[in-house]
Formats: C-alpha cells, sequence, structure tokens
C-alpha cells in the first residue's frame, strides 16, 4: 500500500490525527490508505450492535474477526455496483433502480435481479427495499423454477412425474424450496429409482423361487413368526430330554418345578421325556396358545404326528424355512416398501426417472439469476451498514459524537448505579482476562454480571465511571443495565478497578484515607478495650468467689490512699497549665499574625497534602485510553482513543436536585451534645483567666498557687 498523502482529508478527534473518508471518490481509493494510518486493524463478529448478516458477509474468511483488507473489499464491491458513491455514506434501507451501475456486469446482473424481485412480489416502484430483497419466501413463492435444484410437485406438467416426487418425497425423503415448500433434489430422485428397482428385483427372485422360499404359501410370513415365538422354549426341551436319557438321577433337575404361581413362565413347555418326544399335550399353560398356533400353521400342515413330534421333525420344520429366512435377509429397497408392490412396479414401469433429472436441470439453469437475488440482498445491507461499520472502524465518530445520540457499534447500553448512568458499556466475553489489559486504560472500571429472566439471558459488561464519588461503589453493589432495544438487565458488580475519576476527587482523596485510616485506628483501639475491660471483669469476678476470700481482705485492699490521690490532683494541674499557656500562647499568635498570612498557611498546608495526588490524577486523566479495554475484547486497535475529561464529562450523568429547603417529619433531631461540648469549652476559658488574673493560677508559668 501507498503511505498516507496530502489527497487524503484530516481530522484531530480522541487525542490523534485521523483520516477523513467521506465521498465516493475517497472510497473507491480506500485500498490506497496504508494500514498504520487505520484507528482499528481488526475487530471480532461477535457482540457488536450492527447487523450479524451484513457482518457475517463481511468477514469472507469466516474467522469471526473483519480485517482491513475485508473492508477495502467490501468498498471496492459496493462501488463498483452503484453509480452514486456519495450516496453510500448516506446509506439507508431503500436504493433506487436507477442508483445500480449498470454499465459494470456485476451491477447489471444486480439491477436485473432488483427487477425480478419487485416483479415476483407483485410490487411496480422505482426502489427496492432491504425488506423486499429479504424475504426469500416471498419472492420464490409462486415460482416452479428458481435454481436451487429442488423441484416441487407442481414444477411436473406429467401427473406420472407428480406422483413419482410425492412418493420420492414419502418414503426416501424431501428438501425445502427457495418457494418454502417441500420437493425432492436430483440425489433423492436417484436414491428413489434406485430402492425401487431395488425392491422389485428382491420381489422378482421371491417369484421365481416361490415353492422353495414360501412352503407355506402366503402363510409362511406367519408361520415363521409362530415359530420364532416358541423356538427358544422348544430346544431348551429337547436338551432337557438329552440330559434326561444320559443321565436319568437328572430328572429331578431337568423337570417342572413350579414354586409360584409367576415362575410358569420360566418352567419348561412340557415335562421332559426320555423318549425326547414333545407331547402335544401336557403343555405349559403359559406357552399353550403360542404352541397351539404352530400346530395349526405349521405341524398340521406338513408333518404326520399325532400325540406330538419328535426332536428330528423339529429340525425339518425349522429347515423349511431357510430358504425363506435367507430371502428375507437378502432384502433391498426396503425404504420405499409402505408404497406396496403394485406401486413401486407401476413406477418402474412408467420410468420417469430421466424426466425428473431434466427438471431439476433446468431448476439449475436459473442458479445464477437466483443467486444474483441473494446478491441483491448482500448488497442493501452494505449499503445500510457500511458507511457506518468504515465510521467505527476508521475515525470512530460515531464514539466522540456523543450530541445527537449517536453510538459506536462497541457500545453495549448504559448502567444506572449509585445515583449516576454510566454511558459507556461494553460487553465481556472473558472477565477475568480483561480487566488485567483493560486497567491500563487509566478508567475507573466497574465490571457487573447482567441477568434478564425475561429473555433467560445473562452477560458480563464493563462500565466506565468519569464522574461521581467512587467510596461506596465495590463489589456486590446492584444496578440496572438497559441494552440497546432498552431491555432491562439486573446488575451486580462482580469487580472494580480503581483509576481517579476527578481532580476533585483525588484532592479529597489523602484525606479520606486518613480519615478511614483513623476511624479504623480508634475501631481497632476501642475494640481492644473492650476486650480489656471484659477480661478484667471476668478476672475479677472469678477472684470474688474463690474460697477463703472475705470483704475485709477486699476493701483493706481498696482503702483511700489520700497522699497519693493529691499527687495525681498536682500533675492533672500542672498538665492543665501547660496545655492552657500554650492555647494562650497560640491565641495571641494567630491574633497577631494577619489574615491573609493565615489563608497562605493553611493553602499551603493542604497543598502539600493533596498536591501530589492531584498531579498524579491529571497526568492520569489527561492519558485515559479506550484501546485496552477494547484490545482487551479481541479488537485490533492501532492508535489512542483517548478519554480526556471534557469528553470524560459526557460518558457519566450524576444525579442533580435543586436548592430547596424541605421540612422531613421523619428525619432525625440533631443531638445537644454539641452545645454542652461549647458551653464547657467556654466554661473552662472563663475560670481560666479568673484564676490567672487573680493569681491563683500562673498560665505563663504553669504553677498552682493553694490559698
Amino acid at each position: 500500500m501507498k503511505g498516507a498523502s496530502s489527497k487524503w482529508k484530516y481530522c484531530s478527534l480522541g487525542g490523534a490525527i485521523r483520516v477523513k473518508v467521506d465521498t465516493g471518490a475517497d472510497l473507491m481509493r480506500l485500498g490506497e490508505l496504508d494500514q498504520k494510518c487505520w484507528t482499528v486493524l481488526s475487530c471480532p463478529v461477535s457482540d457488536l450492535e450492527m447487523d450479524k448478516h451484513t457482518l457475517a458477509l463481511i468477514d469472507t474468511d469466516r474467522d469471526g474477526k473483519i480485517k482491513v483488507r475485508e473492508m477495502v473489499a467490501a468498498a471496492r464491491w459496493l462501488c463498483s455496483v452503484i453509480k452514486d458513491k456519495d450516496s453510500i455514506f448516506r446509506g439507508g434501507s431503500e436504493l433506487r433502480l436507477d442508483n445500480f451501475d449498470c454499465s459494470d456486469p456485476e451491477g447489471k446482473r444486480l439491477h436485473d435481479s432488483a427487477v425480478r424481485i419487485l416483479g415476483n412480489l407483485g410490487i411496480r416502484s422505482e426502489t427496492i427495499s432491504l425488506e423486499n430483497a429479504s424475504d426469500s419466501e416471498a419472492i420464490f413463492r409462486n415460482t416452479l423454477f428458481n435454481g436451487d435444484g429442488v423441484i416441487i410437485p407442481e414444477s411436473s406438467e406429467d401427473p406420472d412425474g407428480r406422483l413419482a416426487i410425492e412418493a420420492c418425497m414419502r418414503t426416501v425423503g424431501s428438501a425445502v424450496d427457495r418457494s418454502g415448500k417441500a420437493g425432492v433434489t436430483a440425489p433423492l430422485v436417484e436414491e428413489f429409482y434406485s430402492a425401487c428397482s431395488d425392491y422389485d428385483s428382491w420381489l422378482s427372485r421371491g417369484e421365481a423361487g416361490r415353492s422353495r422360499i414360501f412352503p407355506f404359501g402366503d402363510g409362511t410370513a406367519a408361520a415363521l413368526d409362530a415359530v420364532e415365538a416358541v423356538r427358544g422354549k422348544v430346544e431348551d426341551y429337547f436338551k432337557r430330554c438329552r440330559l434326561l436319557e444320559y443321565d436319568s438321577a437328572a430328572a429331578a433337575a431337568v423337570d417342572v418345578r413350579v414354586s409360584a404361581i409367576d415362575d410358569i413362565q420360566s418352567c419348561p413347555i412340557a415335562h421332559p421325556r426320555a423318549d425326547r418326544v414333545l407331547p402335544f399335550d401336557g403343555i405349559n399353560p403359559f406357552w399353550n396358545d403360542a404352541f397351539c398356533r404352530v400346530r395349526t400353521l405349521v405341524f398340521d400342515k406338513c408333518l404326520e404326528c399325532e400325540g406330538g413330534i419328535t426332536e428330528s421333525q423339529w429340525k425339518e420344520v425349522l429347515a423349511m424355512f431357510v430358504p425363506y429366512s435367507e430371502w428375507l435377509g437378502a432384502r433391498k429397497g426396503s425404504v420405499v416398501e409402505p408404497l406396496g408392490a403394485g406401486t413401486v412396479k407401476a413406477i418402474i414401469a412408467s420410468d420417469k426417472k430421466q424426466y425428473l433429472l431434466g427438471l431439476v436441470a433446468r431448476d439449475l439453469e436459473l442458479e445464477q439469476e437466483s443467486n444474483s437475488i441473494d446478491d441483491v440482498r448482500k448488497l442493501m445491507l452494505f449499503y445500510r451498514d457500511y458507511a457506518r461499520l468504515l465510521d467505527n472502524y476508521l475515525i470512530f465518530s460515531d464514539f466522540y459524537a456523543r450530541s445527537d445520540g449517536r453510538r459506536a457499534i462497541f457500545e453495549a447500553g448504559r448502567l444506572y448505579i449509585d445515583q449516576r448512568c454510566c454511558d459507556l458499556c461494553i460487553r465481556v466475553n472473558d472477565m477475568a482476562g480483561h480487566a488485567e489489559m483493560a486497567k491500563l486504560s487509566g478508567m475507573f472500571l466497574i465490571y457487573c454480571k447482567c441477568v434478564s429472566k425475561p429473555l433467560g439471558r445473562s452477560m458480563d459488561i464493563v462500565a466506565v465511571m468519569t464522574e461521581g464519588d467512587i467510596s461506596d461503589l465495590r463489589a456486590g453493589k446492584n444496578g440496572v443495565f438497559y441494552d440497546r432495544d432498552g431491555n432491562d438487565w439486573d446488575a451486580t458488580v462482580t469487580k472494580v478497578v480503581d483509576n481517579p475519576v476527578s481532580v476533585r476527587q483525588a484532592f479529597w482523596t489523602p484525606y479520606r484515607k486518613f480519615w478511614d485510616f483513623c476511624v479504623g485506628l480508634i475501631s481497632k483501639s476501642a475494640s481492644d478495650k473492650d476486650s480489656k475491660i471484659a477480661a478484667d471483669l471476668q478476672g475479677k469476678a472469678s477472684a470474688a468467689v474463690k474460697p477463703g476470700t472475705d470483704a475485709s481482705t477486699q476493701s483493706g485492699k481498696q482503702t483511700f490512699d489520700i497522699a497519693k490521690f493529691a499527687g495525681i490532683f498536682a500533675a492533672l494541674g500542672l498538665a492543665l497549665g501547660y496545655i492552657g499557656s500554650f492555647l494562650t500562647k497560640l491565641a495571641a499568635g494567630i491574633a497577631a499574625t494577619p489574615w491573609w498570612q493565615l489563608l497562605l498557611a493553611v493553602a499551603a498546608v493542604m497543598l502539600v497534602i493533596s498536591g501530589p495526588s492531584c498531579i498524579i490524577a491529571w497526568s492520569r486523566l489527561r492519558k485515559r485510553n479506550l484501546g485496552p479495554v477494547l484490545n482487551a475484547n479481541g479488537w485490533a486497535i492501532n492508535s489512542r482513543v483517548l478519554v480526556n475529561t471534557v469528553f470524560g464529562a459526557k460518558l457519566t450523568s450524576v444525579a442533580s436536585y435543586p436548592r430547596l429547603h424541605l421540612a422531613d417529619p421523619n428525619a432525625l433531631k440533631g443531638g445537644a451534645w454539641w452545645k454542652w461540648l461549647v458551653a464547657a469549652v467556654i466554661t473552662a476559658a472563663v475560670v481560666l483567666a479568673v484564676l490567672h488574673f487573680t493569681g491563683t493560677i500562673d498560665l505563663g508559668l504553669g504553677r498552682i498557687t493553694l490559698q
């Protein structure tokens, strides 16, 4: 590719210089633009707010990502078939027929297909819409031949051909025609006639050897079923008879033993006999009906036996069914058997196979024209969506243009949480892997698990927070997420990536951290004191109930020591004197210092405390970059996508209320403790002043004089 030159237009957007493509002439030479000048080199097809069919058509190699070369190829094809190239940037779901570039063979083919679509739909118009091109069933509803290689019964003008198609669909199977009706293809026709031929040949072999294959005529199948029903029990009977003949002592083991009525089925079919004859009387009641059926269908027709049959006679009966069983095993084309032998023979006799294959060939002659109809739908999708996709791929102006409600294709919706609306939310596929990369963005990120019970779906999102207090945002907090279609999802925070939100928030961060530290320290100290006091009370209570300890001993240990008390009082007075002296000198110093110096001193102290935090926050806020967030989602971002403080303020809105003084009957009443504290401080100051001026207490030396 050639490098970018002055023939391209440029703009500054998101902290980077970007190439602006907004005319048909620019689009026609898009392939000349150096890949280094593209904002995106690759983006995933999934989780984008754009028609999935459009993305799938652009993704020609089906790898789930759209590359620069695929964007260029789509632009080249689109420009070749559209006359007014500038209209591509206006997009829309309708395209005038005179906007097809008929000077190009591809454009002429698509124009003719568009005209055919409108004709098939019965629409007289100079404009075709995406809706017209997308309803393939309506387009082909009244067509008998439409290029998909499927013929329906109505495609045949010959009644026998129509019957053959219907028979094929009932037995071998069917395919759906573009008209939405069921039909058959060439492979199905071949399979159907092959099955008919095999089945007819198999029937013919049976007829040729009928006397041998059907020993009982048309009743052979029923006779075989009857024999198979008792075959196992009869062979078991003769096995028992052989054992009995071999060893008479085995009679007890092989004879019938019925311990319960439910056991009769598993008992032998009759009492074993040493002469190995199965009597016709004395049959096991459970098997009697089945055995009588065998006698009626088989024994009475082929054997001269009275009272019973021998094992050799039984084997002769089984041998009579061998040819029939072999013939059954060689059956082919059974799939068409439900049609009946007569119908199969009639289908073979009519011989419409070549006729049906000819209809399929006639249908396929329209394949290119019908595929052109599908290409019209592709054209309409590209015409509507390509300019928007290119904008999100090359320049990102949809992302930065928030004022008119435009959104980038990677934005999933809005998150409402903690009196704020996070306008920038992105779907996340891999939560753990995403956070590792996304934390490099320098933005405060909120990861949420979103669940929609009405939709029966769940998804993970990451929301960017750019305004407001962050002290109450933590894992487990709930909010509501609204997707781009307006559906609401229950959102639960699962993870927070902490980064500065604003310089103002960074200014108070040291004090908040110090306050949290002090509160934690005080809480820990109070907890330790509480534990110690509880332990002391438990120890004293245990000592009080020990044997040999009386009240006089206890009282002796607690005798009042007046000297010790006086020393403590003197020490407290000395400490109070020093504190009073310090406060007096501090007050005198403050009174003697100009007010502006005091303000400068306070400002200097606050600057020392908050200055480093504000500088760090300011530096990070200037470099906030959406690129790592998208990279973690599979995008190949080729340029900075900065979110500075001015633009960041548009991504999060905070609830605001008017300044009103409203009475709340349920509000907590303020306590009076602070009034007592002020009164105590004033009283102490007055007393100290009086004592000082009367000479009772020298605040300068911290000395106590008793009078």
